[in-house]
């Protein structure tokens, strides 16, 4: 009798052995899977998923790198979570997940799902509806700025994360660490590039 019960306890226990694997697996399934090759440090997967997705849309890859080439997802990722406050950064994740609402009621789904006509769509429509930066003298904005919203903000990150990466800075804009002597009338069909300092 004592045999018996160790038989069935021991084909328990293999049994088990082999189903502790695949609950795990079919747990793990269950989690949200992301489409990103980086971590998050300060935005959660989704707002990072929709960050990428439209500094993708606003500078894609052409005959030049894209901002995801030069990292511009996890540039922005940095800037919002070292250079906010606290209250900044709540503000921040609401204003994606308003985003992310907006795209939802308007194309039936999150924007990072989108086909890249209506992404195209979408942003044509925040460039003309959200607020644009005051012009400046010097540096120094011109009147009272009223707030951009999150589409011109996030717009605004995107170009100074591309223009300001080395690769861009050296590669496609003109960089000349030393200038040479000064040389007052330069015809511009001479430059060939835009100068990136």
């Amino acid at each position: 009798m004592q045999r018996r019960e160790a038989l069935k306890k021991s084909a328990m226990a293999a049994g088990s052995a082999f189903m502790v694997p695949s609950l795990f697996a079919l747990l793990q399934s269950c989690q949200e899977t992301s489409r990103l090759n980086w971590k998050p440090q300060f935005l959660s997967v989704r707002n990072a998923e929709l960050v990428s997705s439209l500094v993708d849309t606003i500078l894609p890859k052409t005959e030049t790198p894209g901002a995801l080439d030069m990292k511009v997802d996890i540039f922005i990722d940095l800037v919002y979570g070292k250079l906010n406050t606290k209250e900044g950064q709540e503000g921040m994740a609401a204003a994606m997940e308003a985003f992310d609402a907006k795209a939802k009621e308007k194309y039936g789904s999150r924007f990072a799902d989108l086909s890249p006509e209506d992404k195209s769509a979408m942003l044509k429509e925040e460039e003309a509806n959200s607020p644009k930066y005051n012009g400046s003298i010097w540096g120094t904005p011109a009147g009272v700025q009223e707030p951009v919203g999150f589409y011109r903000s996030l717009k605004s990150l995107a170009l100074w994360g591309y223009f300001s990466s080395e690769e861009v800075g050296k590669n496609i804009l003109t960089y000349d660490p030393v200038p040479g002597p000064y040389q007052g009338c330069i015809p511009l069909a001479d430059v060939g590039k835009t100068y990136s300092l």
